[in-house]
Formats: C-alpha cells, sequence, structure tokens
C-alpha cells in the first residue's frame, strides 16, 4: 500500500509537471506562430524590395542605352563640326556665316550634352545608394530570418522532445502502477498464506518443544544414572538435589576436581589468532612511534620555549625555577624513547609459532615499567611547569587574556598527567597475568579493557583542548612588543608537535576502540572444559605438540613433482592450439581429398564409357569407309569391261578415278597416326594441367590452413593483448599512487627536515652561548684564583 500511495505521489506530480509543460508548449507554439507570420512579412517586403530593384535596374538599362545614343551623336556632331571646319578654310566668306550657324548650334549641343552627362551621373549614384541599400537590407533581412527559422526549429525540436519524452514517462508509470497493483495483491494473498503458515509453524514447535523437553528429561536422567564421569558438564538432573543435599561436600569436590582436571587439558593452537594478533601489534608499534615522535618534540620546544620566553636567555638570565625545568626537559629522550623499546619488544615477542595471550605476554611488564618511569618524568616536571606558566602570567608582558590562555594550560596539564595516571593503572593491571595470574580476573578484562579505550578517548580531547588553547596563546605571544622571530618559529614548532601528538593519539583511540571486541576475547583462552587460564607451561607442552604436529605432516606429505615454468608452459600452449588447429585443418583437407577423389572416380567411369562409345563410333566408321571404298573400285571395273573402246579422254578420267582410291587408301594410317598423335598431346596437357590443378588446390588447402592457424594465434595474441593493457592500466594506476605516496612522504620529511634544521641552529646558538658563559665563567674563576693567590 505504501508503495501504491508512492506511486500515485509520483504520478500526480509528474501529471502536474506535465500540465505545466502543456502550458510552456502553447506559449512556444504562440511566439513560432508569431515568428513564422514575421518572417511571412518579411518574405513580403523583400518581394517589394526585389521588384523596386528590377525597376531600378531596368531604368538603369534604359539610361544607358540613351547615354550609348547621345554619345554616337556626340561623334556625329564632332564629325560634322570637323567637315564644317575643313569647309571653312575654301572660303572664308561663306565660312563666317555658316560659322556662327555652326558655333550657335555647337553651344546648344554642349548645353544639351552637358545636361544629359549630369543626369546621367545623378542616376548613377542614385542606383548605386538604392542597390547598396537594397543589398544591405537584404542581408538583414536573410540573417534575421535565418536566426528566427534556426529559433523555431529548436522550439519544435524541444516541444517534440518533451512531448515524447513524457508521453513515454506517463505510459511507464502506468505500466508500473498496473505491475505494482497486481504485486501488491499476490503479495496480499502471499502474507495470507504466510499467516497460515506461522500458525502452522507455531503449532508443530510447541509440540516439538514438549516433545524434546521430555526427551531432555529422560537423557539427563540417563547420563546421571549410567555415566560415572562428566568431566565438562555439571550434574543437572532431578536426583543431583537429593545427593548435593546428602553429601554437599564431595560434590563440591567433585566439580572443583573435574576443573582442576580440565586445566591439565592442552589448549588448541590458533594460527590465525597468532597472525592477527601480530598484524595489530605491528600497527599499534607504528602509533607508538608516532606518539613518542610528537612527545619528543613537544618536549624539546618546551625547553627551547623556556629559554626564550618571558626573558630570553641571550640577553638576561633567565629564573632559576626555568633552569630547572628546562634541565629537567633535557632529559626527556631518556624516559620517552624507552616506550618505543618496550613496544618493539612487545611486538617481536608475538610470533606465528608462540601462544600470545595475557598470561604468556611477558614483555607487557616491561612496556609498563617503561610507562611508569614516563610518568615518574612527568609528575617530577608538573610543578615546574605550573610554576613556569604563573612566573609569565606575573611577568609584565602578559596581558589578560594571555593570562587567561596560560591559567588553561595550567588545568589542562594537570588532567594531562592525571590521565596519563590513569592510563599507567590500568597497563599496569593488564601486565599482572604474566606475573601474578590471582591479581586479576577473567572476569575483568573486558571491564580493563573498556576503561583502556575510554582513558585513549579522554587523553585525546585534552589534547585537542591543549592544541586549541597553545594556538590561541602563540596568536596572542605574537601581538607581543618584545615578540621575536624565534620565538614566533618556536611556538610554531611546538603548535605542530601538539597537533601531531593529538593526531597520533586520536589514531590509537580509533585503533583501540575498534578492535576492542578482538582483545576482549582473544586475548585470554584455555584448555576445553577448564575455567583457569593458560599458563606459560601449559603453552610450552601446546608449542611442543605443534612442532611434533608438523614434523608429523611434512613426513607424510609427498613431494610434488617439478612443474613446468610458465612462460615454457604459454609456450606449449601456444604450440598445442597451433597443432590441434593445424590437425584440425588436415582433418578437413583430407576429408575434401576424399570428396574429390569420390568425384574424380565417378568422372573417370563415365569418361570411360565416353571413350568406349566413340571407340565404337569410330569402328562404324571405318568400317563405312572401307565398304564405299570397295563399292567405288567394282564400278569402275564394270564400266572399263563394257565400253572397251572408250577414248583417252575417258582413260584419263577412270585414271584420275583409279589414283584417287588409291590415295585415300594410302593417306588411312596417315590420319590415324595424326589423331594418335593428337589424342596423345591433348591428354598430355590434360594430365599436365590436373597436376598444375592439384598442386594449386593443395597450395590452397595449406594457405587456408596457415590462415587459420594465423587467425587463431591472432585472436590468442588480442586477448593477450588486452590483458596485458590491463595489466598496463593497473600498474600505471599504481605507479600514478606510489607517486602520489612518494611526493606525499618526500613533502612531510621536507618539513620535518627543515624543522629539525631550525632546531639545530636554535640549539647551536644555544650551545655557543653557553660555551661562552663558561669560558667567562673559567676567566672569572682564573682572575679570582690568581687574585687569592696574590694576596
Amino acid at each position: 500500500m505504501a508503495a501504491a500511495a508512492e506511486l500515485q505521489g509520483k504520478y500526480q506530480k509528474l501529471a502536474q509537471e506535465y500540465s505545466k509543460l502543456r502550458a510552456q508548449n502553447q506559449v512556444l507554439k504562440k511566439g513560432v506562430v508569431d515568428e513564422q507570420a514575421n518572417s511571412a512579412s518579411l518574405k513580403e517586403q523583400l518581394k517589394m524590395k526585389d521588384q523596386s530593384l528590377r525597376k531600378l535596374q531596368q531604368e538603369m538599362d534604359s539610361l544607358t542605352f540613351r547615354n550609348q545614343q547621345l554619345a554616337k551623336r556626340v561623334e556625329l556632331l564632332q564629325d560634322e563640326l570637323a567637315l564644317s571646319e575643313a569647309r571653312g578654310k575654301k572660303n572664308k566668306k561663306s565660312a563666317e556665316s555658316s560659322s556662327q550657324l555652326s558655333q550657335e548650334q555647337k553651344s546648344v549641343f554642349n548645353e544639351d550634352l552637358q545636361k544629359k552627362i549630369e543626369e546621367n551621373e545623378r542616376l548613377h549614384i542614385l542606383f548605386f545608394e538604392a542597390d547598396e541599400q537594397h543589398k544591405r537590407l537584404e542581408a538583414e533581412l536573410r540573417s534575421r530570418l535565418e536566426v528566427l527559422e534556426t529559433n523555431a526549429a529548436q522550439h519544435q525540436a524541444v516541444v517534440d522532445s518533451l512531448t515524447r519524452k513524457y508521453t513515454d514517462t506517463i505510459e511507464k508509470l502506468q505500466n508500473d502502477k498496473a505491475k505494482l497493483e497486481i504485486k501488491s495483491q499476490t503479495l496480499e494473498r502471499e502474507a495470507k498464506d504466510c499467516r497460515l503458515r506461522t500458525e502452522e509453524c507455531q503449532q508443530q514447535l510447541k509440540n516439538l518443544q514438549a516433545a524434546l523437553g521430555s526427551r531432555l528429561e529422560e537423557s539427563l536422567c540417563i547420563i546421571n544414572e549410567k555415566v560415572p564421569f562428566n568431566d565438562t558438564n555439571k550434574l543437572k538432573c532431578r536426583g543431583y538435589d537429593e545427593f548435593k543435599s546428602a553429601q554437599p561436600l564431595h560434590s563440591f569436590g567433585t566439580r572443583i576436581g573435574s576443573n582442576r582436571y580440565n586445566a591439565l587439558n592442552v589448549p588448541l593452537h590458533n594460527r590465525r589468532h597468532q597472525l592477527k594478533l601480530r598484524d595489530l601489534a605491528g600497527q599499534a608499534l607504528a602509533f607508538v612511534q608516532e606518539l613518542v615522535t610528537a612527545l619528543l618534540n613537544f618536549h624539546t620546544y618546551t625547553e627551547q620555549k623556556v629559554q626564550i620566553f618571558p626573558i630570553d636567555s641571550a640577553t638576561d638570565t633567565i629564573s632559576p625555577l626555568n633552569q630547572k625545568f628546562s634541565q629537567y626537559l633535557h632529559e626527556n629522550a631518556s624516559y620517552v624513547r624507552p616506550l618505543e623499546e618496550g613496544m618493539l619488544h612487545l611486538f617481536e615477542s608475538i610470533t606465528e609459532d608462540t601462544v600470545t595471550v595475557l598470561e604468556t605476554a611477558v614483555k607487557l611488564k616491561a612496556f609498563s615499567e617503561h610507562l611508569a618511569s614516563y610518568l615518574c618524568f612527568l609528575r617530577k616536571i608538573l610543578p615546574y611547569q605550573l610554576k613556569s606558566l604563573e612566573e609569565e602570567c606575573e611577568s609584565s608582558l602578559c596581558t589578560a587574556a594571555l593570562r587567561a590562555r596560560n591559567m588553561e594550560l595550567h588545568r589542562d596539564m594537570k588532567r594531562l598527567t592525571a590521565v596519563f595516571e590513569k592510563l599507567h593503572t590500568y597497563v599496569s593491571l593488564l601486565a599482572l597475568p604474566s606475573t601474578k595470574p590471582e591479581g586479576l580476573l577473567r572476569t575483568n578484562y573486558n571491564l580493563v579493557f573498556t576503561n583502556i579505550a575510554t582513558g585513549l578517548h579522554g587523553f585525546h580531547d585534552i589534547l585537542k583542548d591543549i592544541s586549541k588553547h597553545y594556538s590561541q596563546k602563540a596568536t596572542l605571544e605574537q601581538d607581543v612588543p618584545t615578540a621575536t622571530q624565534k620565538l614566533i618559529t618556536t611556538n610554531d614548532c611546538i603548535l605542530s608537535s601538539v597537533v601531531a601528538l593529538t593526531n597520533g593519539v586520536g589514531k590509537i583511540a580509533s585503533f583501540f576502540s575498534n578492535n576492542l571486541d578482538h582483545f576482549t576475547t582473544s586475548l585470554s583462552y584455555g584448555p576445553k572444559g577448564g575455567t583457569e587460564f593458560i599458563s606459560p607451561l601449559s603453552a610450552e607442552c601446546m608449542l611442543q605438540y605443534k612442532k611434533k604436529a608438523v614434523a608429523y605432516m611434512k613426513s607424510m606429505k609427498k613431494p610434488f613433482a617439478d612443474s613446468v615454468p610458465y612462460e615454457e608452459a604459454l609456450a606449449n600452449r601456444r604450440v598445442l592450439l597451433s597443432s590441434t588447429e593445424s590437425r584440425e585443418g588436415l582433418a578437413q583437407q583430407v576429408q575434401q581429398s576424399l570428396e574429390k577423389i569420390a568425384k574424380l572416380e565417378q568422372e573417370k567411369e563415365h569418361w570411360m564409357l565416353e571413350a568406349q562409345l566413340a571407340k565404337i563410333k569410330l569402328e562404324k566408321e571405318n568400317q563405312k569407309l572401307k565398304n564405299s571404298l570397295s563399292g567405288h573400285l567394282t564400278e569402275t571395273i564394270q564400266e572399263c569391261s563394257v565400253m572397251p573402246n572408250v577414248a583417252e579422254q575417258k582413260k584419263e578420267t577412270t585414271e584420275k578415278g583409279l589414283r584417287e582410291p588409291i590415295k585415300s587408301t594410302s593417306l588411312a594410317p596417315d590420319v590415324e597416326s595424326r589423331e594418335d598423335l593428337i589424342k596423345n598431346h591433348y591428354m598430355a596437357r590434360i594430365a599436365e594441367l590436373t597436376s598444375h590443378l592439384q598442386l594449386a588446390d593443395s597450395k590452397s588447402v595449406h594457405f587456408h590452413a596457415e590462415c587459420r592457424a594465423l587467425a587463431k594465434r591472432l585472436s590468442l595474441a588480442e586477448k593477450s593483448k588486452e590483458s596485458l593493457t590491463e595489466e598496463l592500466k593497473l600498474a600505471s594506476q599504481n605507479i600514478s599512487r606510489l607517486q602520489d605516496e612518494l611526493m606525499t612522504t618526500k613533502r612531510s620529511y621536507e618539513d620535518q627536515l627543515s624543522m629539525m634544521s631550525d632546531h639545530l641552529c636554535s640549539m647551536n646558538e644555544t650551545l655557543t652561548k653557553q660555551r661562552e658563559e663558561i669560558d667567562t665563567l673559567k676567566m672569572t674563576s682564573k682572575g679570582n684564583s690568581k687574585k687569592n693567590k696574590n694576596r
């Protein structure tokens, strides 16, 4: 029902959007119609301008024609003027009167010509201006028309796409609605069926519980009556209460004895548990190393700050309190470094072949002792640190805001020492099972680990407050008039070390909280059926049995034969694939050759039959030829006997007739030999062609097989290429990631080196000052000793 309501809401939203889009579509259609009307009006204006342009062109053509006529008229008049001048030379008298007339006519023609030229020039200017204006207007109208057409097309495309999209969406939603309705009906039916089934299952469950309860009671009675000793379960039968009331001490002693006996069982060695603990110990070692580095930097830069502010040791003598405080801070490495060493020894003691529980973690005691020595160091420097802050507040350079920040740091330092004491207490409790197993009950393990996690989170919160207050203090100290660059740099170094310390403690707290369940469940386990912890003796016994089991398994394990190298296996696989491919190709070739042989056998039988038929036909033709020749000879003999007195011409004809059959009979063997030669030639030619054809077929089959093998190799090469490209992409990604990590580590190392170089410079300066002070003190002591001797 919820899905149907949600679908109905979606459908209503889509209907509202569709109505909005329909309204927008109407507006767009109206705009498209207006733009179409504007484009039509512009087209009409364009037609009008074209018509006016055509009229002007016609007028221009007429004017050019008229201009040409006038030019020809002027030429004729000039020719006439030249003729009249030539005539005037001959008769000057008559020329005077005619010259007057010609000059008048010439002046008239000149005026007329000048007017026509001016009119033509004016018309040319008007035509050029009109043409330019028409072209400009036409270009503007065309560009506007193109813009309007593109806008109209875009609007139409948007409208079409929106209509298609929302019609599809509406159809899809309607289909989904119908499907969901059907699904809801089916689910309702299934829910009814499930209710009926649950009722049946509940009834069956009640019956089974009753049956199992009765069987359990019977089994317990049988076990208590028949089993003489059970080292894993307590007695729970109905006769146990009577036995307990009759002999309570004996029953209690039996349970205690069974637990003690079960404690002697050899526990199981969990290799996965050891690997997990070693991994966690490695992470803890890395976090402790970061913490040690941050603590060293914090104490060192605090020592440097004490020597600079509020009184700089380079210009004036600092107070005895700060001198003592600086001396104690100078010894911080001897207390902080052992923490890292103790954690490293604990990490090295956790291996795959050991059993790591709280009862066997002997190195945890050493780490607890190192933490106790560092706690003593913090207790030793805490009063000096608090007094140093109070002395700084009493200084004339300290403002009210700076004094408030100093008092906040005063409280934070007390809290920091208190949280270290709390952590040391719980760590020392965890170290008790390895030295005094009765010092910590197994039921308190969970509570101790939970309190350590809470203490680490409190430690992180305190360091956050210290970082916040010290950053405010550093900003206020920068505004002090006597603040030097050395003080600003030292404050920045202290702030960076506090931030690093905060981040390191935050990592440790989150790490401990995330693995709290693993610590509480896996750091102490014992033998099966026992209630005591695992002892170092049982752990040693378990490791001995593990070594024996490993040796036995190695003796039972048969060595495998040497495997083929990977590259050789790949090469053999390619050869095998190519050989199988060639074998398949050869099988196909054999099959094709068998089919060709069968076809050739059929053709051979066909042509043998054809040859026999041709031979029979040849014999028949030879017989006919012989019969025809013999008949022709008999006819000639009869003619000779009937007509003996035939003329010489007839004899010549008979002789010619006799010569012809004789020639034909003599030519018969030549024809046969010629046919044999032709036959042999064509047979040889056929044999040669068949051999060439077979050779070509074999070559084609061979090339086809080679092409198939090459295609197979090409596909394999493409697959290997794809796999190699994927590997190359992964390698490039790994390279880029490693380069980024390298850049970040390089940057961090550079920052650390710059900080260390600044620190070394400051330490060198302090050393030089101390040496100078020592030299001056030696000189003064020598002078005092000389004076005393002189006295």
